[in-house]
């Protein structure tokens, strides 16, 4: 498809998209009203539109195209498998070549822990058929060990891990419990580690670690560890902001997850596959779960795939237990893990987890920073290829906007004027860019973040006369 403007291709899907496309979290009206910005071609951090808008991909899609746009080798592996072997699946005492080729390839990048590797995995076709499959997982090895009775699985407010019914009840987000009777029995929350929303006056970032943490405990001790099955939590929170917990967190959460014997379930959806720098985020932290939630980045969101690693904790109990009455028809598609296992090889041959650990991580927190210095931010975060930062009214203060003036929204609009996407989640914009990009790809999209910022600012200043 060209890149040159084609208003006439807009207007006519923009006009069936209204007529019969459902969008994810999506107020309809609103979006038919506006009308959709229909994206038209990609290549490496950029997208095209059909209005031939060139944009900088600041979210890699959604979270997950990593390698970038364009790589012609995940394209030839799809093409080459579908050739071969377009389907089969797993069922029925069978199984295909990829899938087997790429869960041997996943435990062996997966670091051990507690001196005992990952050994198994289960495949699903996105991150919340996975947590779908957490929630099997762990009652089912709970029910095998003769204590059924541990069935509650702990969460934390504002939390994403899916939107099916169980994902989206492990989730913590209250506009998705609010529609369909959420969460299902069985599934309980504690707050989130954000410093900078719930920190009390004087609190150092290393005591409210500690403190975020031992909500955990006593959310343990309220319902009893003898029924409590497993914590899952995103090693740093994606979908809610970019919510990246202090230093003292984890480490205090793996005590008490050990103390007690429950299973933690590291939901590396977004983090994993070098969106911090490493493999897997739990590396990073020093976590050590027992099952491990990936999607997204295993294929750079070429092909939809996603899956549990196993810790041989958990797996030789399932393996050793007969039966495990759970499944897909794509569980281990042989199209998706072909593209899984060429992007492996294309992310380990350009050292893409490696130059965001030592090179362009660093050097994206070092120009992240400088947006702190603007009138309308305060306070910037990162970690790794994420970003986080907060619209406020008072810098002293962090006092937040109206939320009627849709400050978030606004800030996003002008960021794709500005040729650039970013997230709006509430008050906070986010970032989660390509890992292939390089320092001069940094440098352009803060220049246009900046543009974006001002805009944002005189807007304000107009309408609300600040």
């Amino acid at each position: 498809m060209t890149r040159e403007p084609n208003a006439e291709l807009t207007r006519e899907l923009r006009t069936l998209d209204a007529a019969h496309l459902l969008h994810p979290f999506t107020d309809h009206a609103a979006l038919a009203a506006k009308g959709v910005r229909v994206i038209a071609r990609a290549e490496g951090i950029w997208i095209w539109d059909t209005e031939g808008h060139r944009i900088l991909d600041g979210m890699s899609g959604l979270w997950c195209v990593n390698a970038g746009y364009g790589r012609r080798e995940l394209a030839q592996a799809a093409y080459q498998q579908m050739l071969e072997l377009p389907f089969y699946n797993t069922f029925f005492q069978t199984t295909t070549e990829p899938p087997v080729r790429l869960a041997q390839r996943l435990t062996a990048l997966a670091p051990p822990v507690r001196g005992q590797p990952f050994t198994h995995v289960f495949f699903t076709s996105s991150g919340s058929e996975a947590n779908d499959t957490n929630v099997r997982l762990v009652r089912r090895y709970w029910d095998l060990l003769g204590q059924p009775q541990r069935k509650v699985i702990i969460s934390r407010c504002n939390a994403y891990h899916g939107s099916t019914v169980a994902a989206a009840s492990l989730g913590g987000m209250s506009g998705m419990h609010e529609q369909g009777d959420l969460p299902i029995p069985g599934i309980v929350h504690i707050q989130q580690p954000y410093y900078w929303g719930l920190r009390e006056p004087g609190e150092t970032p290393e005591a409210f670690g500690l403190r975020a943490a031992r909500w955990l405990e006593d959310k343990i001790l309220e319902i009893g560890p003898q029924r409590v099955a497993a914590f899952i939590a995103e090693p740093v929170q994606g979908a809610g902001g970019v919510i990246i917990p202090p230093p003292t967190y984890w480490p205090e959460v793996q005590r008490i997850v050990q103390r007690y014997g429950i299973l933690l379930i590291s939901d590396e959806v977004i983090c994993a596959f070098g969106r911090l720098g490493h493999w897997f985020a739990y590396e990073k932290f020093g976590i050590q779960p027992d099952l491990v939630t990936f999607a997204k980045a295993v294929t750079s969101g070429y092909v939809p795939l996603g899956g549990v690693l196993v810790h041989e904790r958990v797996a030789r109990v399932l393996v050793e237990g007969g039966e495990f009455t759970h499944g897909y028809t794509y569980s281990g598609h042989p199209v998706a893990c072909a593209v899984a296992l060429a992007n492996l090889d294309l992310m380990q041959r350009e050292a893409l987890p490696e130059r965001v650990r030592h090179d362009t991580g660093p050097y994206l927190a070092e120009r992240w920073a400088t947006l702190a210095d603007h009138p309308l931010v305060g306070v910037t975060e990162s970690c790794g290829f994420v970003a986080g930062l907060v619209l406020t009214r008072d810098k002293a203060t962090l006092a937040p906007f109206p939320d009627a003036w849709e400050v978030g929204l606004l800030c996003r609009q002008h960021c794709f004027d500005s040729g650039v996407v970013m997230r709006a989640v509430g008050q906070r914009m986010i970032i989660a860019p390509p890992l292939t990009m390089t320092r001069a790809d940094i440098n352009t999209m803060i220049e246009r973040i900046v543009r974006a910022l001002d805009a944002t600012w005189a807007d304000l200043q107009q309408r609300h006369g600040l």
